[in-house]
């Protein structure tokens, strides 16, 4: 019975270290807050990363060198009655096969991670259910990671995620809050909001981006290490996908959250190809995406 017990605790300890998905480095930034008491920011960073990293958000298995590294950066920009008007940026990366190198697979921007908070608030998601806006807009970004990670080694792998980030999107529009929280979840708030990303991307007709974005980093990427020429030409094969996705949509936030994340990589991989594949993917570069001029210039240098 001893060693029946010791086993079951064993496998629970593995449980609990094998488990989660997502391992996620919270700062959160108070700079422009005034006062000497900020730790309700350092409770709120601790609540957050421990929201992320200890749930479990998947039935699959992740070892601890498996689980998705990302980053967090939460900028308050004001708080008063316990309401914070915050921005965000989250990137997150995967390992590349072969190589010591991480690739981006997210560098997104949420100018409206606005919500309520009192220090010591329990932070816990129950999925179809609406708690509080935070842990409603966390449980997006965990599912958002999780969905691009899957379709970088997955042909569309991530779409059951981006399901669920649906059915958040769609439980927060319905759902009483005040009027600065229910920014980012509305159709008509902006074109570069959670809303319109995970409409984008459960989008009919970005199904050949997606396949795209498993090829860039299945067949580009992750072959560069055994042959470098066929992994970069196989990128440039299959970047005119974003111009079409951009001429039929030209407001299309997912080829804009992809070019943020991607930018100076393309620059990186295509500074050493061939002078057709610099022409070729620049012309493109710059006809979709002209604001980042000084970046893509460095493709010829």
């Amino acid at each position: 019975m001893k060693k029946f017990l010791l086993t079951i605790g064993f496998w629970l300890l593995a449980v609990g270290l094998y488990a989660q998905e997502i391992k996620c480095t919270v700062t959160v930034n108070s700079d422009q807050i005034e006062g000497s008491n900020k730790s309700i920011f350092e409770t709120l960073k601790a609540s957050i990363e421990e929201y992320m990293n200890a749930n479990r958000w998947t039935n699959m298995t992740y070892a601890e060198h498996e689980k998705i590294e990302c980053s967090m950066l939460i900028v308050v920009k004001s708080m008063e009655n316990n309401l914070f008007n915050c921005e965000m940026t989250l990137q997150s990366r995967r390992p590349v096969y072969g190589t010591t190198y991480t690739t981006p697979l997210l560098n997104f921007k949420d100018n409206a991670f606005n919500f309520s908070y009192q220090e010591f608030d329990r932070i816990e998601w129950q999925q179809n259910q609406f708690t509080t806006n935070l842990t409603a807009m966390l449980a997006y970004y965990c599912y958002l990671i999780l969905g691009h990670d899957q379709d970088s080694f997955q042909r569309m792998g991530g779409t059951p995620f981006f399901e669920v980030c649906e059915e958040i999107v769609n439980t927060c529009q319905s759902a009483s809050m005040d009027n600065i929280e229910q920014r980012g979840w509305l159709a008509f708030d902006s074109n570069r909001n959670r809303y319109a990303l995970i409409n984008n991307l459960l989008d009919e007709a970005f199904k050949k981006y997606r396949n795209f974005y498993y090829e860039y980093h299945r067949l580009g990427l992750d072959e560069m290490a055994g042959n470098v020429t066929n992994g970069r030409a196989r990128i440039a094969e299959g970047l005119p996908v974003l111009k079409e996705a951009f001429r039929a949509r030209p407001a299309t936030y997912a080829i804009n959250t992809f070019l943020d994340a991607k930018a100076e990589e393309l620059v990186d991989i295509f500074q050493k190809g061939t002078d057709k594949e610099k022409k070729a993917v620049y012309d493109l570069l710059m006809d979709i995406d002209p604001t980042r001029q000084q970046v893509y210039d460095r493709i010829n240098e």
